[in-house]
Parts: C-alpha cells; sequence; structure tokens
C-alpha cells in the first residue's frame, strides 16, 4: 500500500513540472546535497527560450528588488514536515462548526492549507504588521535551524516569541518588511478562486512598495483599487495629521470577472429592516418563498406608518434571488408587440396586457421566464409582471471611502471585551461591508493576521443579515502578550486566546440580538495549533537509519501524539475539507473516524483485523487509511487492497 506523504507540498518541484511541460529542452538533473539527482532547470537555457534574441547576460528591466527578494521567494517554495493539531478544549461547537481558528506562524498555515483550500477562498483580509521603526515583523530563515538563528540573533525573547523588532535605523528596514510580505502573498494566490480577491491594509509607510510587489505576485492588471479608511482625526506631531490607513485591493483574474459580468455592489443605506426580515424569514422558512412572502406582507402590515420600510411595501414577494415586486411588463406608451405567452401551470396563453410586451422578441420573453423574472398570477386570467427586485434597485458600486471613526470601533470592543485589550483594532463595519460586497452564501473568507478577529466579527455579522452561510479561517501567531497589560492582567497569555474569546462574545452578542430566528448562525469555531509532523524522523528519511536501530524505528509515530491529531494530518495531506464533519464510532473495540460520513475512514488502532476491515469497506468510503504497522499480522495487511478491491473498488487505500 502506498504511504501519504505527510508534509506540505514541494512547490518548487511542482513549478519545475509545469515549466518541463512548456520547455522541456530546459529541464535537466542536478545533484542534491545527498548527492541524489532531481530535476532542475536550466535558466540559461530558459531565459534564450524567453527571448527573441541572443542573451548574453543581464539586462536592465523595470521590477522591484532588495536584499532577500531570493530568500524569501525559496521560503515560499520550500516544503514543510509540520501538521495542525486539533484542540477540541479551546473550540466551540468543534464538530458542527465549519469555522476554523489556526494558531501558529500564518506562513506554515498558508502552506499546510494549500491543497485542500487551493482555488477555493473567495475573499482573503490581512492586516500585517505596520513597518513603522517601532512595531515587530516577522522573520523567516530557512538557511540553518530557524529556532537556531532566532536566538543566536537574538530574535526570540524567553517566552519564546517569534516576533523581533525592525526599527527604522535598520539598513534592511524596507527590506525585512518586504521579505516577510512576499512568500505570504505569493501562497495566498494559490488559495483564491478565480473570482476571489486579496485586500491588504497598510499605511502610507510601506505602501507604494506594497503596490509593486503586489503587482509582481498577482499581475498589474488585476489590481482593482486602493480603498481608504478615512478613520478620523488624530493629533500626532507630523506637519500633516494622517488620518487614514489603505485597503490594498487586487482579484485573482480580473478578465475572467469582466467575461463573467460579475460585479461588486455595496447595499445603500437605510434598508436594513427589510434585510434584517428577510434573512429572518429566510432563516425560518428556508426555500419556502410562498411561506416568506406571506411573512413579508404580515411584517408590513405590522409596520406603524410612520416606520422608513413602508416606503417599500411593495417589495412583498420572495423568490431565490430576495425580495422583489411585481412590476409593469407592458410596452411603454402603447403599441407594443402582442404573441402568445403560456402560463407555466396551466399552459394556456395568459391574457395579454393592452399595450403589448415589453419587448418585441419572443425567445427573450421565453429566456425571462426560463430564468424565472417574470412573475405570474394565480391562472392565465391575469396579465404577468417582470420582477424588480431588491438588490438589483437598492444596490450600488462601491465606494473606494470608508468613513467610520476608529474610537468608535475601539470604544465598541471595549465594552465587548471589557477592558482596553487591542490597541487600534480593525472596524467590524468596514469589513463587513467589504465581506458583503466581495462574498456570497457559502463563500470562504480568510484571516492571514488575525489581531483581533475583526474580520469573524464581520463575518457572522453579515450571515446574520442576509442569512447567509459564509465560512472563516483565522490564522494568529500564538504571540505573548505584554507584560503588565491590560490583557495579561485579565488572564491573557496571548493574543490567540484573545482573539478566540473575541470571537466567542461577538458570535454570542449576534445571536441574542438576531432572536430566536438567528439560532441556526454558525458562531463556533475549530481550534487547530502548528506543529511539527506526528511523524518521527523514520517516517521521511528511511534510508538514514542503521541496521542495528531498526527495531527501535518499528513504530514511526510520536507518542505523544492521539488519534485526532493523525487525522487532521491525513486530512491535509489528502486534501480534504478540514471543516467537515467527523464522526467518532467504535467498531470490534477500535476507534473508527468517519468524516462527512464516508468521504474518508480512518481508523489508527493496533490489532486490526480482516473482520473489521470488511466492515469498513461495506461502507464504501472514498477513502481509507490505517496505521502502517496497525495491523495484526502481515496477511492481513497484504489482504487489505484485495479485499476493498472487491467489496468497494472505488476505495482510495493508503497508510502512514
Amino acid at each position: 500500500m502506498e504511504k501519504l506523504k505527510m508534509h506540505s507540498p514541494d512547490l518548487t518541484q511542482e513549478n519545475i513540472a509545469k515549466l518541463a511541460e512548456l520547455f522541456p529542452n530546459c529541464v535537466t538533473e542536478a545533484q542534491d546535497e545527498q548527492g541524489n539527482l532531481k530535476k532542475t532547470i536550466d535558466f540559461d537555457q530558459l531565459r534564450q527560450e524567453l527571448s527573441d534574441h541572443v542573451v548574453d547576460g543581464p539586462r536592465e528591466r523595470y521590477h522591484l528588488n532588495w536584499p532577500g527578494k531570493r530568500e524569501a521567494l525559496l521560503a515560499a517554495n520550500a516544503p514543510i514536515a509540520k501538521t495542525l493539531r486539533p484542540c477540541r478544549e479551546e473550540s466551540v461547537d468543534f464538530d458542527t462548526t465549519k469555522n476554523l481558528f489556526i494558531e501558529g506562524d500564518n506562513l506554515d498555515a498558508l502552506k499546510l492549507l494549500q491543497e485542500t483550500y487551493l482555488n477555493r477562498v473567495k475573499m482573503v483580509y490581512m492586516d500585517p504588521p505596520y513597518n513603522t521603526g517601532k512595531d515587530f515583523i516577522y522573520r523567516d530563515n530557512y538557511s540553518i535551524s530557524q529556532h537556531d538563528q532566532e536566538i543566536s540573533a537574538g530574535e526570540r525573547t524567553e517566552d519564546d516569541e517569534r516576533l523581533v523588532a525592525n526599527p527604522d535605523g535598520n539598513g534592511r528596514f524596507h527590506s525585512n518588511w518586504l521579505t516577510m510580505m512576499m512568500p505570504r502573498l505569493r501562497l495566498t494566490k494559490n488559495l483564491l478562486s478565480q473570482d476571489g480577491a486579496v485586500f491588504v491594509s497598510c499605511d502610507e509607510g510601506e505602501q507604494p512598495r506594497l503596490r509593486l510587489m503586489m503587482d509582481e505576485v498577482f499581475g498589474q492588471t488585476n489590481f482593482v483599487a486602493d480603498m481608504v479608511w478615512a478613520a478620523g482625526r488624530k493629533n500626532d506631531s507630523r506637519l500633516i495629521s494622517v488620518s487614514h490607513e489603505y485597503i490594498v485591493c487586487y482579484a485573482r483574474d480580473v478578465e475572467y470577472l469582466r467575461d463573467k459580468g460579475v460585479v461588486w455592489r455595496q447595499r445603500k443605506k437605510g434598508l436594513e429592516d427589510i434585510y434584517s426580515e428577510y434573512a429572518r424569514l429566510k432563516r425560518l422558512h428556508k426555500s419556502d418563498f410562498r411561506a416568506m412572502t406571506e411573512g413579508l406582507k404580515d411584517w408590513f402590515r405590522s409596520l406603524p406608518d410612520s416606520h422608513p420600510a413602508k416606503a417599500h411595501k411593495h417589495y412583498c414577494h420572495v423568490d431565490s434571488r430576495g425580495v422583489y415586486f411585481p412590476d409593469n411588463i407592458s410596452w411603454p406608451g402603447g403599441g407594443g408587440p402582442k404573441y402568445e405567452v403560456l402560463h407555466p401551470v396551466t399552459k394556456r396563453p395568459v391574457k395579454i396586457p393592452s399595450r403589448g410586451w415589453m419587448t418585441s422578441d419572443p425567445e427573450k420573453m421565453k429566456q425571462w421566464i426560463k430564468d424565472d423574472r417574470v412573475h405570474f398570477g394565480e391562472d392565465e386570467n391575469a396579465v404577468p409582471c417582470i420582477k424588480s427586485h431588491l438588490n438589483d434597485k437598492e444596490l450600488q458600486t462601491p465606494y473606494s471611502v470608508f468613513y467610520q471613526d476608529g474610537r468608535a470601533a475601539s470604544k465598541r470592543l471595549r465594552a465587548l471585551m471589557d477592558g482596553d485589550l487591542f490597541e487600534f483594532p480593525k472596524d467590524e463595519i468596514v469589513l463587513q461591508e467589504i465581506v458583503e460586497m466581495m462574498t456570497g452564501d457559502n463563500d470562504i473568507v480568510v484571516d492571514l493576521f488575525s489581531g483581533s478577529s475583526t474580520t469573524a466579527h464581520s463575518v457572522m455579522a453579515q450571515n446574520a443579515r442576509d442569512g447567509g452561510k459564509r465560512t472563516y479561517v483565522m490564522v494568529q501567531l500564538g504571540e505573548a502578550t505584554a507584560g503588565g497589560s491590560a490583557a495579561r492582567e485579565a488572564g491573557y497569555a496571548t493574543i490567540a486566546q484573545m482573539s478566540r474569546e473575541r470571537i466567542r462574545r461577538a458570535g454570542k452578542k449576534i445571536k441574542e440580538e438576531t432572536g430566536l430566528h438567528g439560532q441556526d448562525l454558525d458562531i463556533g469555531f475549530r481550534v487547530l495549533k502548528v506543529d511539527t509532523s506526528n511523524m518521527k524522523d523514520v517516517y521521511y528519511k528511511p534510508d538514514a537509519i542503521k541496521r542495528d536501530e531498526l527495531f527501535d524505528h518499528v513504530e514511526n509515530i510520536k507518542e505523544d501524539r492521539m488519534p485526532e491529531d493523525l487525522l487532521f494530518q491525513v486530512l491535509l495531506d489528502w486534501g480534504v475539507d478540514l471543516s467537515l464533519p467527523i464522526e467518532q464510532k467504535e467498531m470490534d473495540g477500535k476507534k473508527v473516524f468517519f468524516v462527512d460520513s464516508n468521504a474518508l475512514v480512518a481508523c489508527f488502532d493496533t490489532g486490526i483485523t480482516e473482520e473489521l476491515v470488511k466492515k469498513l469497506a461495506a461502507h464504501k468510503p472514498l477513502r481509507v487509511v490505517f496505521r502502517d504497522a496497525g495491523f495484526a499480522s502481515d496477511a492481513v495487511k497484504i489482504n487489505v487492497e484485495q479485499i476493498f478491491k472487491l467489496m468497494s473498488p472505488g476505495t482510495e487505500v493508503k497508510v502512514i
């Protein structure tokens, strides 16, 4: 049986394979550090392939360069032997939630998520540490042992804190920040869906260089806008009080958005009550549009005449696109075309409006009916109407400027968390507007610098508003809180702990405000922590074991790892969704995991018999995995693949 690799993808080798398809003559062989042959690229030949003249040497060209750029590219491509370990005790609704909170370095997290979330994420938000000369930035060094390098350079604190200062007097002040950001942006691009986009917050200090770097990673043509958050006046000592921050936006593929007619829309103000009631009815009645329509009519009738929503009481019908009212479908001014249109239920010709139909093309009318754009009466005796949806009327192209007082966001967070635990938190209202304009019902939102988890708060709030099922992935380093700080005094040892508590409190508050019909909102999160691989070194380097040490390495799994730890590393390796429901069953005295019913079945216990294997095969799972040393005998191990070939030939069988 084939073994799972149990490490993140080697992006360098994948890139070489892609180039080999285009330029096979540019692929050659070279020896690695151990003397083994491996594929590599003849870069001189590749340069010649991409040039229309003889290449003699380096040529001047327009690009962004800095000391450490090559190391940054290496950091992005280098595989890691790490995993994500589940932490049930710090999670909320672990078994049912679709949301993830990952604690650990976001570069490691990005590498681990490459296969699982490849081209699946609709929106990525980043609020990286601003390069002000006082803040902290991440440092990544893969040339030597990272931990040893950071200790020798004084870049880890006594608390094993991963962040280091970057004073503006440092000769690599800008270079260090760019080196930190480049690999994270490159890996982020892989996660984005074709209609996805990334939003990066920054101040004026690095905005020019950030734009150039993102031009290189995403392509200059995919730049969307420099959005501005006007956060209110600041009293500082500079010549001009800078009261704004940037949110730089790049799409994954602008041409795709244009070809598909994708537009981003922002809701006009003043209609929140209608949308909130619609969301409530949607959660209550699911897809029963008739019940939702009657509920909406009852709601409008219950409002006092002075209520602002009364001006929109004609919006009293609901379909799959949302709230609409039946509008005039006749030709303006009269004298329009008159042709036969059949009622979709009675199949009889409907009554034609006296002024004729609003389109002279019967085929266009058929397409409108097919697209559910026409509202019909109970039978053919009523004149049909064209549907005028609230979204079509009340959405607008988003503005590039958000006017929200940053002090108000701090005040709201202070009240939620019972103290000033976070400095300069992002505004959840601003991020909710971006979530609304960018995402739909089941989209995935990722925040790589979670901080106070404002993004998670915004996603939950938007789901409460429109009944959506968006999910989020928050990533936050386990950075220690400062000694003597309000956060430390409140009992929070790390930023990640505070971040998770903010989600708990925000979710509870949103649910209370939504009322009874918001009880199905997903306000939970599954905590996963970046850690070293569950596998011993022998798993990755079996040839390094000496003959007299063989019996010491029969077991290739670390002693402190639990079955659920192994399960999540298998999910990562196989690219299976980490948020799928997991059920544990006991079969023949063994613990068996069923992921999303039969998407994957795993048993890591020892003493597995043929009888158990046959019971698992009867479930016809898509994938099944066992511990390599977990079988009762060699005969059982040999027969496993044959049993599945006979009973469930579509099952992929592997071991760890």
